[in-house]
Order: structure tokens, then C-alpha cells, then sequence
């Protein structure tokens, strides 16, 4: 048998830099989507907000805005989120940008 310098390749990364400067890869977003539960009934979560954040704050304003009912839930993978009562993604994207907590082009709004 014949020895051959075989070369393995190493993994290289070459966006491993961008994370660590902020890179564009690194953008958060806050995801607004719609349940639809049974019948007419749907459901509005909002998550992806800041964590340092007052989410009860925020759900006090967004139920008194919208004469709507609501809850934060706590999850384990995705943190909290902050549910609504009917399809309230238009006034909750508007709300989130007047209030100044995120900017528009963070948002995403999810559904039919």
C-alpha cells in the first residue's frame, strides 16, 4: 500500500465574526400570530419582546386599549408570552411601535 498525505478539513466558519460585532444575522424579532380557537374565537400572542420588559405593564395598556381580555403565560423554551382575546395583530404592531418598544421593521405578524 501506498501512504497518501490525506489532508481532513477542519470546520470553518466564516460567519463566526458577525455574531460576536452585531452582525445582521443577530436581528430579534417580535412574531405577533393568531390562534384560531373554536368557531369565531381566535386568540392573538405576541412574543419575542425584551425580557427586561414589564409584560404585565404592557398587558395592562394593551387590554385597557383594546377592551379585550388577556394573559401573560410562561413557557419554558420560548419565555413569556403575552396572549389576547380576538385578532388584535394590527393594534398590538401599532401599539408595540407607538409605544416605542420596538421598531416596525422588527416585527412579524403571523397568520390566514
Amino acid at each position: 500500500m501506498v501512504d497518501l498525505d490525506v489532508q481532513i478539513p477542519t470546520t470553518f466558519d466564516p460567519f463566526a465574526e458577525a455574531g460576536e460585532f452585531g452582525g445582521t444575522g443577530t436581528k430579534e424579532y417580535v412574531h405577533i400570530r393568531i390562534q384560531q380557537r373554536n368557531g369565531k374565537k381566535s386568540l392573538t400572542t405576541v412574543q419575542g419582546l425584551r425580557h427586561d420588559l414589564s409584560y404585565e405593564k404592557i398587558l395592562k395598556s394593551l387590554k385597557k386599549d383594546f377592551c379585550c381580555n388577556g394573559n401573560v403565560v410562561k413557557d419554558k423554551e420560548l419565555g413569556k408570552i403575552i396572549q389576547l382575546q380576538g385578532d388584535q395583530r394590527k393594534n398590538v404592531s401599532q401599539f408595540l411601535v407607538n409605544a416605542g418598544i420596538v421598531k416596525k421593521d422588527q416585527i412579524k405578524i403571523h397568520g390566514f
